[in-house]
C-alpha cells in the first residue's frame, strides 16, 4: 500500500511538472508573439518600415479591404500611405499549429486615415507567424471589418 501511495505521489508530481512546463512554454511563446504583433502595429503607426523588413518572411502577404500586398508593397506603403493617431489590440486567441507555426487572432481598434479614407474603426485580424531558425516571422496577415 505504501508503495502505491509513493508511486501515485511521484506520478502526480511528474504529471504536474510536465503539464506546467508545456503550458508555461506555450504561454511564454504567446506573450512573445503578441509583443511582436503589437510592435508591428506601432511600427505601422509610426511609419517605420524597419519592423516589417526584419520581422516578416520574404513571401509574406497582407490582405485587407483594399486588396493583397506583398512585402515590397508593404515596405513602400508603410512610410507613406496612412496617418494613424492611435491603435489598440486586444481579445487575443493563440493556437500552436505545430512547433514552427502559430496563429494569432485579435480585434484592433484604430483611428486614422489612409489617403482620404478613414480607417475602419474596428477590425478582426488573423496573423500567422513561422519560425525561421531562432526567430519568429510574420508570414500572413488578414483583417476584416467588425460590424456591430
Amino acid at each position: 500500500m505504501r508503495k502505491i501511495i509513493v508511486f501515485i505521489t511521484v506520478l502526480n508530481l511528474f504529471t504536474s511538472a510536465f503539464c506546467q512546463t508545456k503550458i508555461s512554454k506555450e504561454e511564454k511563446l504567446k506573450a512573445q508573439i503578441i509583443a511582436l504583433e503589437k510592435a508591428g502595429w506601432e511600427a505601422w503607426k509610426n511609419k517605420d518600415a524597419t519592423w516589417f523588413k526584419l520581422n516578416t518572411t520574404e513571401g509574406c502577404m497582407w490582405i485587407n479591404s483594399e486588396g493583397i500586398s506583398n512585402k515590397t508593397q508593404m515596405l513602400k506603403s508603410t512610410v507613406t500611405d496612412c496617418d494613424v493617431k492611435n491603435v489598440s489590440i486586444d481579445n487575443f486567441k493563440f493556437v500552436m499549429l505545430n512547433k514552427n507555426a502559430v496563429l494569432l487572432t485579435y480585434t484592433a481598434v484604430q483611428n486614422g486615415y489612409c489617403g482620404n479614407n478613414k480607417l475602419t474603426e474596428k477590425i478582426r485580424a488573423s496573423v500567422n507567424y513561422v519560425k525561421h531558425g531562432n526567430q519568429w516571422l510574420e508570414a500572413f496577415y488578414m483583417e476584416t471589418p467588425v460590424i456591430e
